[in-house]
């Protein structure tokens, strides 16, 4: 929401819709719930389906780790009133963008995983 609320200055008819906060704002809530909620380990004693899922919560982190810091840069310009380029707000939402993408990934690859270890 407050990337998309950052967005929103650029004054872009695209940035502006509320269709489009919407959709960020549901693509954030997707990205974040399969993102965090990873399936735990099961004690199998498979050491490659364990290094594959520690991978995958490495990526939930690194994702979670830059989805936050751009929102807190755009809580901040919004709280703090500053004055920023285009070009800045809009790496900030590329960036916001990434690192929800990179959750929804590590998600995606963790209960692959874990079907397949389950024989399924």
């Amino acid at each position: 929401m407050y990337v998309a609320a950052a967005l929103m200055r650029i004054e872009h008819e695209l940035f502006g819709s509320s269709w489009f906060i919407l959709l960020m704002m549901l693509y954030g809530a997707l990205s974040f719930y399969i993102g965090i909620d990873l399936p735990r380990h099961r004690a199998q004693g498979l050491s490659e389906v364990r290094s594959q899922t520690d991978a995958a919560e490495i990526f939930s982190a690194a994702g979670t780790f830059i989805a936050a810091i751009a929102a807190f840069l755009s809580v901040s310009m919004i709280v703090v009133d500053q004055v920023v380029s285009h070009g800045l707000i809009v790496v900030i939402a590329c960036c916001w963008a990434i690192g929800s993408s990179v959750q929804i990934a590590a998600g995606t690859i963790a209960r692959n995983y874990m079907v397949e270890a389950d024989g399924g």
